[in-house]
């Protein structure tokens, strides 16, 4: 089974390398490339793909809300989402925003090559580390954390204002304008009972939800 494959990351090293490796093992018969979350919705309004591999950290839209958009225009296509992200981070909103899979890059090429496969015949790919974190959640979900009752877009409003990234920075990041994203902010802190963005990034730093080594993210 050869596959047409669209490959969403905004790193072209990473491209190639994945691209190369598809292509070698006879995984892909072609792979379609895309840069950004508007690039990857143009590619797949022009043609069909078996199967979608797509980053979460995009310049223009969070790659969360390029999957919902993927599965609201064509419910069918499997998406697995790849990322330098922690599966206990993203992989759970993944999955329920419709996701087939969720895929570390730090994975082996033996890995990356059999949850392709398993995804696109139809399947789910959830490694043990995302069956750890599935578990957790479903053990947890009458007793959630306070950044569990987070949106997508306030969860993604706290990782990024933990990171330093400004009101303005985020707006831009997200396609929002200050406004709704200080709105998001205000609903984040009274949601988690915090008070300002240092009680917010000590938060997030005790519990891990962000990277905070930019040589890491992506």
């Amino acid at each position: 089974m050869t596959l047409r494959i669209l490959l969403v990351d905004d790193h072209a090293i990473v491209r190639q390398g994945v691209r190369q490796l598809l292509l070698n093992h006879a995984v892909a018969r072609e792979v379609v490339e895309a840069d950004s979350g508007a690039q990857a919705l143009a590619s797949l309004d022009v043609d069909p793909f078996d199967i979608v591999l797509l980053d979460i950290s995009l310049p223009d839209i969070n790659g969360v809300e390029v999957l919902k958009r993927i599965k609201r225009r064509q419910p069918r296509t499997p998406v697995m989402m790849f990322s330098m992200y922690r599966e206990d981070q993203y992989a759970v909103r993944s999955l329920k925003a419709g996701a087939s899979g969720y895929l570390s890059k730090t994975v082996t090429a033996a890995q990356m090559i059999e949850a392709i496969r398993q995804v696109a015949a139809g399947r789910k790919y959830v490694s043990p580390a995302l069956a750890e974190a599935l578990a957790d959640y479903v053990s947890f979900d009458s007793d959630q954390l306070p950044h569990e009752k987070l949106s997508d877009r306030e969860y993604q409003t706290l990782c990024m204002l933990a990171s330093g990234k400004r009101l303005t920075d985020i707006a831009h990041a997200l396609s929002l304008s200050v406004k709704t994203v200080s709105v998001y902010r205000a609903r984040l802190l009274e949601k988690m009972k915090l008070n300002n963005n240092a009680e917010l990034t000590f938060y997030v730093m005790s519990n891990r939800l962000v990277d905070l080594n930019p040589a890491m993210t992506g």
